[in-house]
């Protein structure tokens, strides 16, 4: 039986906001923590294991900043009556400390014991929490990347699960935004049916769905799968000549194929003007998911 009540909790968390800016630190931690329960590691973690795991974290599926902050959900998810200390007198909940701080006093943090031993007792509670956090957080193209790197083997259930109370998605959107794109990826122009199916080409969200971005054409694009997953990665964006722009830490077999040789160029336009994407969209995408620095055009 799920527990509506501390599914509800951990979605109610209190997540730093700001015009969109994305702070997905909490709930990074959240998975991690949630790895190591059920791998049967219900005790305190110490700081020093999970600093390094979670800037790891933060790099990978977090915007991309000069300085990461782990110590900032260490010690903030405590407000959230969420997390608890093997040390609490030495710490106010209230005021930041630094990783040397953290570090150097032994700071050890895990979920409540009433909460860990739910999670425990009923693999069905975990899973469910797992989801709404990524459901609430990230777009489903990096699910999965995020369940491998916390170490969380679930199989994510699609439609089917207790519905999380998250803003729906208009589901005429993928159809409305491939229409727009007249059935090609934006940038490599594959189109490909089976019979009557289109085939591995999807809508993509510019400003995520999960940042509040709205399910309308000018905040999408149609993108195939692999693109798709670059794009939400921040291995590319656009700017505001909806030129494709290419991350310089971009590398490795495959990179020309998939990205390099598109460096520059112009999208593949959608079939009117009234569906180009809006600016405030790419300018999202630019500073909450693009990684490292505008390669020369």
């Amino acid at each position: 039986m799920i527990n509506h009540n501390l599914l509800s909790h951990f979605q109610n968390i209190n997540t730093w906001k700001s015009k969109g800016i994305r702070a997905p630190h909490k709930p990074l931690l959240m998975l991690l923590a949630l790895g190591e329960i059920q791998r049967g590691n219900t005790g305190f973690i110490p700081y020093t294991r999970i600093e390094p795991k979670l800037k790891e974290l933060l790099l990978d599926f977090g915007p991309h900043r000069k300085t990461l902050y782990p110590n900032f959900p260490f010690t903030k998810l405590a407000n959230d009556k969420l997390w608890q200390f093997n040390k609490p007198e030495l710490l106010d909940t209230r005021q930041d400390y630094s990783s040397k701080f953290l570090r150097d006093h032994d700071l050890q943090g895990k979920f409540p014991d009433e909460v860990t031993q739910q999670l425990k007792q009923n693999p069905e509670l975990l899973r469910s929490v797992a989801e709404q956090l990524l459901e609430q957080n990230f777009p489903d193209t990096l699910h999965q990347d995020i369940l491998d790197a916390v170490g969380l083997n679930i199989e994510i259930s699609r439609g089917n699960s207790q519905q999380k109370q998250v803003k729906k998605r208009d589901p005429l959107f993928r159809e409305s935004i491939l229409k727009a794109y007249e059935y090609q990826c934006a940038v490599c122009g594959f189109g490909v049916w089976l019979k009557h199916k289109i085939l591995a080409l999807e809508a993509a969200h510019i400003m995520w769905h999960q940042a509040g971005g709205p399910d309308v054409e000018v905040n999408g694009l149609a993108l195939c799968a692999t693109h798709h997953k670059l794009f939400d990665l921040g291995a590319f964006t656009l700017n505001e000549d909806l030129r494709m722009l290419v991350s310089d830490e971009v590398n490795g077999i495959g990179a020309n194929e998939w990205l390099l040789q598109y460096h520059g160029k112009s999208i593949r336009p959608p079939q009117k003007k009234s569906f180009y994407p809006n600016p405030a969209f790419t300018f999202w995408h630019v500073n909450e998911v693009f990684k490292g620095g505008y390669r020369d055009l």
